[in-house]
């Protein structure tokens, strides 16, 4: 009976957000619910703009989109690798949200489009060591150490939050302010590391082997790129939600 009366709320939230059935939007007693507000944020999934409309007198349905893009330098303190790259958030979100007193509410949800994922270019100057998998190496003098990196996350992935304020404040108020907390449950991360060069066991000169073709170096290239997937999960795999945003109810 429960998730019969669970499909139903959901059901009437699009359909009333989608503005197909005006009626939808009522409350018991007839009085009309505030049918439409929109909103701008910022937060750990960069910057957002969202839309909400009610649903009942305690609860409303919500639409955002997030995106944000960073480029920049980094070197790995451990295995002394040099990225060059780019960062992109990107998502798409459906809430549902409850409120249990006042302004506090729990938004249960799904990151419909979660495209968070980074791409960058490797490279290790010309007689510079680097570790692979524990294993010290020089990079080549005559073709040094050069590859790439990719950190992708899942596309679809279940969300949870709680927070206050309302973006369609149950009284004449039209401007609102808030704040979200919470985590997306996304899958282990995807990391990939492909290098190509020469990577020499004595010198940038001495004992240097292809990469591509040297199967003790592969070896150590995939064990590292467990190790770097492996580190990254407690981080990624756990996506943590932290915003602040103000709207406007028409």
């Amino acid at each position: 009976m429960e998730k019969k009366r669970g499909t139903r709320l959901f059901a009437a939230a699009l359909m009333c957000f989608a503005g197909l059935f005006p009626f939808t939007c009522l409350g018991q007693s007839g009085g009309s619910l505030p049918r439409f507000g929109i909103g701008v944020n910022a937060g750990t999934l960069g910057a957002g703009i969202q839309a909400a409309t009610a649903v009942t007198r305690k609860s409303n349905v919500r639409f955002g989109f997030n995106y944000f893009s960073y480029s920049g330098s980094t070197t790995s303190s451990k295995d002394n690798i040099t990225f060059n790259g780019k960062l992109k958030l990107e998502s798409a979100e459906i809430l549902f949200d409850q409120y249990i007193r006042g302004g506090f509410h729990v938004s249960p949800g799904l990151a419909m489009y979660y495209g968070n994922q980074a791409t960058g270019d490797a490279s290790i100057p010309a007689g510079q060591t680097f570790t692979l998998n524990g294993v010290s190496y020089y990079s080549a003098t005559a073709n040094p150490v050069t590859g790439t990196g990719s950190f992708t996350a899942a596309k679809v992935a279940p969300e949870l939050l709680i927070g206050f304020g309302n973006l369609l404040p149950r009284s004449a108020r039209h401007f609102s302010v808030n704040f979200d907390l919470g985590v997306i449950f996304t899958r282990s991360p995807l990391i990939k590391l492909n290098l190509i060069g020469n990577a020499c066991t004595i010198s940038s000169t001495s004992g240097c082997l292809p990469i591509s073709t040297t199967p003790s170096v592969q070896s150590n290239v995939q064990a590292e790129q467990t190790k770097l997937n492996n580190d990254a999960a407690p981080y990624i795999k756990y996506w943590p939600v932290i915003r602040l945003g103000f709207g406007y109810k028409f």
